[in-house]
């Protein structure tokens, strides 16, 4: 199932230019973490040239302008300035932007990341257009099929020519629905490239610990974000409940549709919580490398968790990581406002270490190895 580099199966074909164009779809600040490491690996091969185009789903100056700053990713090439709408209005517009910038450059692969919409968006419009696509994250599942999130993933990683899988489970869920082996590629985690790479950066950048006053240890980070949580007014007052009768106070940085909802919210109840801003991602690494634990509805928060030794309350009722669980890393609270409660107070989680669930901390230079030996051969537009 899983394919080392040299024994990819594609017929792949040779390009008759000196450059091949990879444009690259991002739109949410996870997708702007990933797409970090895998572009500084692309900038190390020379007949690869990247354009990034920025669908604008995370708008907000704080969620995405700050992460193309501090992540050091060249600011994109073209800024569709497309968010705010519904899954529907957002897919929609971005798929009509995205396939013009397509049919203008012309590229030899569309390279996306993740879940979003502009995932999907993404995919969509070069699968229309005959254009090669690679899906890094591929393979994920939560089995459930009224998460969005779900269903793009589901329909990126069926259109994609090369999947990127982070984990032997990613690989296994692919194979288990059809997809041929040879589109897929285990390279690992390129979150986990970013934790190593960024984690000594933070050290050496961030203040966010004196700035709000806090110690190791002495905090709990949470963060909420996903739909199921946020547009489900008991589900979210359960949270936050459970999260404001903490024996220690919790560090919420505010997602911008969460901030809406709570201000919506005349039971909001502050507690032991600590609302702040959005905050850039060097901070956030501090702030979770130093958290006494995390709870969190974020699949990437979760991984950031575990390559920190970072105890994880999943604030959902399944997760894509079912190794984490499985290990006792994370464990699965839902938005049971007793149970968030009881592990924050009462019941610790062994923060286990690190091991290689995710690779080397290499799967970019892996993702650009395998970008730069060809596109495979398909209809030219």
């Amino acid at each position: 199932m899983v394919i080392a580099l040299e024994r990819l199966h594609w017929s792949l074909t040779k390009i008759s230019h000196s450059n091949m164009k990879i444009v690259t779809i991002v739109g949410a600040r996870p997708q702007f973490i990933k797409a970090a490491v895998v572009s500084r690996a692309l900038r190390t091969k020379n007949k690869l040239v990247e354009l990034i185009v920025h669908t604008g789903q995370h708008f907000d100056a704080n969620m995405s302008d700050i992460f193309f700053d501090e992540l050091s990713i060249p600011h994109p090439d073209f800024n569709l300035g497309i968010g705010g709408g519904t899954h529907g209005q957002n897919t929609g517009r971005m798929l009509e932007a995205v396939e013009s910038v397509l049919l203008q450059e012309q590229p030899d692969w569309v390279l996306v990341y993740g879940d979003t919409d502009s995932t999907l968006a993404g995919a969509l419009a070069a699968a229309k257009l005959h254009i090669p696509i690679a899906h890094v994250e591929a393979g994920l599942r939560s089995f459930n099929r009224s998460m969005p999130e779900e269903i793009n993933r589901v329909l990126t990683d069926h259109a994609a020519d090369q999947l990127f899988a982070p984990t032997d489970a990613a690989c296994r869920n692919l194979a288990d629905e059809g997809i041929s082996t040879s589109r897929i590629a285990r390279v690992g985690d390129v979150m986990y490239d970013a934790a190593l790479y960024y984690g000594a950066l933070a050290e050496q950048r961030s203040t966010v610990l004196h700035r709000l006053g806090l110690s190791q240890s002495g905090y709990v980070l949470a963060t909420i974000h996903r739909q199921e949580n946020t547009d489900v007014a008991d589900r979210l007052v359960n949270i936050l409940t459970g999260l404001a009768d903490s024996h220690w106070p919790v560090v919420l940085p505010l997602h911008p549709r969460t901030r809406q909802r709570i201000a919506a919210m005349p039971q909001f109840r502050q507690g032991s919580l600590r609302l702040i801003d959005p905050v850039g991602y060097l901070d956030m690494i501090m702030l979770e490398k130093n958290a006494r634990l995390i709870a969190t509805d974020s699949g990437g928060v979760q991984k950031e968790a575990y390559f920190h030794c970072i105890p994880c309350l999943t604030l959902r009722d399944e997760t894509e990581w079912i190794e984490l669980v499985e290990i006792g890393a994370n464990r699965l609270v839902g938005a049971e406002r007793e149970a968030i409660r009881s592990a924050i107070n009462q019941t610790m989680l062994p923060a286990v270490p690190a091991t290689s669930l995710y690779g080397d901390g290499q799967a970019s230079t892996a993702i650009a190895d395998i970008l730069a030996m060809g596109r495979p051969a398909r209809p030219q537009i």
